[in-house]
């Protein structure tokens, strides 16, 4: 007999069985649940009719944290197998998370599972004692963007178990939604099929069967009573408003009645001296429509006291439907206290509200959570929590300004439910423009800023995204970075303007571009941001190899370096930092080995550094808020972390996920006396202070009035100007740049058309992607927008017979942190393809490279065959930036920020180094300029005298523009030829520019012209 004959028979007899206790029982009883159920609709057989494939076709697939955690799936024969010949079966051996997924194709419809009580299926058990998550996915765009709810059961029996699960019994992951989660509500009518997470840490198989929906949904599953808000804040005196509503999955009219009792009861206010009591019924009628609301209000009473918030909870009793998942309250506002009074000076209103306060909120207050943690928000309220973030990628669905604005809106409500209705302080990584939110300006990474050596343009940038980002409500941006880098095999050299301080000193300007004016008083305005230094300090001079967080090899290793050293290249950029007024600073993750003995010590430890030189010695006023999870990397138990970060001076703590551990470790170790009061207090008081100058006090919620500006034709042209001027012009052999609109232009390589792959790593999401991610103007259409006669192949493999000159354009993908480290994964050559399409079309014609990426690229062994080389970097979305330099609407005048090495073998290598003999020099940048100077040492005598004279009278405009002129006709003499003996004291000229050194810095343009 075959297998399928076993099982035929085998549900024969369970049928049989089955209609003989039915026949057992009462007739009215048996009838009324035939009747009542609908047959259930499978999902997955595992018969072969779900193929393994994936998105956007349907499919099973296994998913794991690594290569080794993805489980081994099979459609085996069982003779056992509960429904049909085969199962799913699998073994598993996963250190870290792994599963499988069955999702919907997703170039159809999600289906609809709301007629049906729940899910169910057969599995195998080993009786293992574990448990293994399961997770549906309901609503958004597919089943790999949709949001997850979750359950589990309990591997505690052997062999085959049906499981049952309804739908009632699914919660929201917190932990993790793949698009930052949609409205939290598990719909069923727009679902993309199911996960299964598989336990960790041991070996181990399973197998499983016919997946299916089971049961007639009841209404208190389908329809459920809602309130407009879980919060109502109302002036003392006046009258809240809740309004309460029925709604149905698939909006269907309601097919019971629905009673919803409410009484206001508990809470901080008193009834009759605070508010008026209330207390009453109502009801929806069957047949009432979905989305049909009542509305009841709770009066409250003036007794004309300064006093805290007070709560009315109004406890809702649901007949027939499911019931709020929270009760809601009225909040009376906190009145007449002194810290409300806008006219009083910061200091007096930190103080007051300081001395009203309990260790616990204190403890909130310095407490930092991801959105993506806190679910609907009511461990907002719950644990005082001072701040939330998105970290990258962590957006609403849709992610758009509006959806921005209203789910910080949510959120701060929250806050009002607390006692002193403290607002929350909203921080979001809007490195190069608001890059997490889809459409917003993107500006180039400070990479490209430090190349246009523009420091009124680097303000423009931070104005245009403090204008973007706070039209969402988000206060607080956790930029700029003012790393130095040093060694560009680091996956972060793309956030630095460069590998000068001089140079990251000068663009500090963007400083006031985020936050306005230096005292502060612009910070409460609309179009301003709080703004962050990080990452305090080294973090750009970690060593190569020295990294011990994960396959990292340089981002969060080890900075070792002398005091003077350390001075003079990593801490000068935060002392001008704070001088600009900086609100806050966030330190790094990497260690400080100074050779005093201590070894490598993490900076989020570094009592001597934050305590110590930022706060005391520089005069550091604002809060320090800890990096992602930071203090984890601390040695010692999880206590130790915590006393040891918070007595160091880091004043807030990022702890995305472990908000509740955190707070409740904070207060025990004060409550121990190993955390003082008095530095409880000070970190609170900083961050108390800059709620204040934000103005959050006075208005918490979004001013979207320059929403409308964000993506705007005006921000994009300052994103624009700063794409063109970012773009460093290399080589130039033959004048082959400009092009000319009558030119017929081949345009290939794999960065020409993709505007992922140019705007880098965070955007949209933390490590970035290829592809059409955002709004924009790539490189491609830039130059076809100027109106150049373009043909485009990416590759290079169309005919490149009869054109006058070829672009080529290629480079990176992008990564983002130590993901994107050489050796991690990454080196610093073109890959196969690009240098194929480089050699293909440099062959056939005259050609332009273009290099679009975070660091420079090893394209020595191809030079003498590319006419012209511009590095790109990263120019954010506006293409059309880089095609005004092409089409010479634009000259070329960037510099190189960091030095371009000859070979990987060389790095490190910067300005000032003893040995130093690179591809192009630090501050390289030929022009396409018609007035390049000439005359050679005549010139440069003469352009000596005027640097010196105006040094001396304090000319800077006049002294930089005879150093300037200086360095560009030094470049048209030395050409392509440069040499160790020219190259270093070139790369010191621009240095002693920096510094405001002309006179010397002609004279070293001066030593470079002889020795070229």
């Amino acid at each position: 007999m075959t297998g399928l004959d076993r099982n035929s028979v085998r549900r024969t007899a369970v049928l049989a069985g089955a209609a003989l206790i039915v026949g057992l029982l009462p007739l009215a009883s048996a009838g009324t649940a035939a009747a009542a159920d609908p047959d259930p609709v499978p999902v997955d057989r595992f018969e072969g009719e779900v193929p393994f494939a994936s998105q956007p076709a349907e499919g099973l697939f296994t998913w794991g944290g690594d290569a080794d955690d993805p489980p081994e799936l099979t459609l085996a024969e069982r003779s056992d197998a509960p429904e049909g010949a085969k199962v799913l079966a699998g073994d598993y051996d996963i250190s870290g998370y792994g599963g499988f997924t069955h999702d919907y194709a997703a170039d159809q419809p999600g289906h609809d599972w709301s007629a049906h009580k729940g899910i169910r299926f057969w599995w195998d058990g080993q009786d293992n004692g574990k448990k293994t998550a399961f997770e549906i996915k309901d609503g958004g765009a597919n089943g790999e963007a949709s949001e997850l709810w979750t359950t589990s059961f309990t591997d505690d029996f052997s062999g085959w178990k049906q499981i049952e699960i309804p739908f009632g019994d699914f919660t929201y992951r917190t932990d993790y939604q793949p698009v930052g989660g949609i409205d939290q509500v598990l719909g069923l009518t727009q679902m993309w099929g199911y996960a299964v997470t598989l336990p960790v840490g041991a070996p181990g198989r399973f197998a499983m069967d016919d997946v299916e929906l089971y049961g007639k949904a009841d209404q208190s599953l389908r329809a459920s009573v809602t309130t407009d808000a879980a919060v109502y804040p109302v002036k003392e005196g006046g009258t809240a408003s809740v309004k309460v509503s029925v709604a149905t999955t698939g909006s269907a009219p309601i097919d019971e009645p629905v009673t919803v009792a409410y009484e206001s009861a508990g809470g901080t206010a008193e009834s009759g001296k605070d508010y008026t009591p209330v207390k009453g019924e109502i009801t929806f009628p069957a047949g009432t429509e979905s989305g049909a609301s009542r509305t009841v209000r709770v009066p409250t009473l003036r007794d004309r006291t300064g006093e805290a918030a007070e709560t009315v909870p109004l406890k809702l009793t649901v007949t027939g439907a499911k019931a709020p998942a929270e009760t809601p309250q009225v909040v009376i506002d906190a009145h007449g206290l002194p810290y409300l009074d806008a006219k009083l000076p910061v200091k007096k209103r930190v103080a007051d509200l300081l001395s009203r306060m309990s260790l616990a909120e204190k403890a909130g207050q310095m407490t930092q959570a991801e959105r993506g943690a806190i679910g609907a928000g009511g461990d907002i309220a719950a644990y005082d929590l001072g701040s939330l973030l998105s970290g990258g990628g962590s957006t609403p669905t849709p992610n758009t300004p509006a959806a921005w604005a209203k789910m910080i809106d949510g959120y701060q409500l929250r806050a009002q439910a607390t006692r002193f209705q403290i607002p929350l302080i909203y921080g979001v990584d809007a490195v190069h423009g608001h890059n997490n939110l889809a459409g917003a300006t993107v500006m180039p990474h400070n990479i490209g800023i430090g190349a246009t050596r523009d420091p009124a343009l680097a303000e423009r940038t931070g104005a245009v995204t403090a204008a973007e980002v706070r039209a969402t409500g988000v206060p607080w941006d956790f930029a700029p970075c003012l790393c130095v880098t040093r060694d560009e095999r680091w996956g972060r050299s793309y956030e630095s303007f460069g590998e000068d301080p001089a140079l990251v000193e000068s663009m500090e300007t963007v400083v006031q571009g985020l936050q306005g004016d230096r005292s502060g008083r612009d910070l409460k305005d609309d179009d301003r941001v709080l703004a962050t230094a990080k990452h305090f300090v080294g973090d750009g001079g970690t060593a190569y190899g020295s990294s011990t967080t994960g396959s990292y090899t340089v981002d969060q290793g080890v900075t070792k370096v002398g005091r003077q050293e350390l001075e003079a290249v990593h801490l000068a950029p935060f002392q001008e930092a704070v001088d600009r007024g900086v609100g806050t600073v966030m330190p790094s993750y990497s260690s400080l080995d100074l050779g005093d003995g201590q070894g490598p010590v993490k900076m989020h430890a570094r009592a001597d550094m934050i305590n110590g030189v930022l706060k005391d010695r520089m005069g550091f006023d604002g809060f320090v808020i800890s990096d992602w999870n930071a203090i984890d990397q601390l040695p010692g138990d999880y206590a130790a972390h915590v006393r040891t970060s918070v007595n160091a001076g880091v004043d807030m703590m990022m702890v995305p996920y472990g908000y509740k551990e955190f707070s409740a470790t904070l207060i025990d170790e004060a409550k121990a006396g190993r955390v003082t009061d008095r530095r409880i207090d000070d970190a609170v008081a900083r961050i108390l202070a800059q709620k204040f100058r934000l103005g959050l006090f006075e208005k918490p919620y979004a001013d979207t009035s320059g929403a409308s500006a964000i993506g705007s034709t005006a921000h994009r042209a300052v994103a624009r100007q700063a794409a063109a001027e970012s773009q460093v012009l290399l080589k130039n052999a033959g004048s082959v740049l400009p092009l000319k609109k009558s030119q017929k232009v081949y345009v290939a390589g794999s960065n020409a058309d993709d505007i992922g792959n140019q705007t880098g790593g965070w955007t949209i999401t933390w490590q970035g992607s290829s592809g059409n991610i955002t709004p924009g103007t790539t490189i491609l259409q830039g130059m076809r927008k100027a109106g150049g006669d373009v043909t485009y192949s990416k590759d290079a493999s169309a005919s490149t017979a009869g054109y006058d000159v070829g672009v080529v354009v290629v480079g990176e993908t992008p990564y983002a942190e130590g993901v994107g480290d050489v050796g991690n994964g990454n080196d610093l050559e073109l890959t196969a393809a690009d240098k194929a399409a480089v050699d293909t079309v440099c062959a056939a014609m005259k050609c332009a490279v273009l290099i679009v990426s975070g660091r420079p690229q090893l394209i020595g062994d191809r030079l003498g065959d590319v006419d012209a080389l511009v590095a790109s970097w990263l120019p954010g979305t506006e293409g059309d930036g880089v095609a005004d330099v092409l089409y010479g609407r634009r000259a070329f005048t960037g510099q190189l920020p960091v030095t371009w090495p000859k070979s990987e073998s060389q790095l490190p290598i910067n300005v000032g180094d003893t040995s130093y003999d690179p591809q192009f020099p630090y501050g390289w940048g030929l022009t396409t300029l018609t007035n390049v100077p000439g005359g050679g040492t005549a010139s440069l005598r003469a352009l000596a005298l005027v640097a010196a004279a105006a040094e001396r009278a304090g000319a800077g405009t006049v002294a930089r523009t005879a150093v300037t002129k200086a360095r560009l006709l030094v470049q048209q003499k030395i050409g392509t030829a440069v040499t160790a003996a020219s190259a270093k004291p070139f790369a010191d000229a621009d240095h002693l520019l920096l510094t405001g050194h002309y006179a010397d810095a002609v004279a070293k343009l001066t030593q470079a012209y002889r020795a070229g």
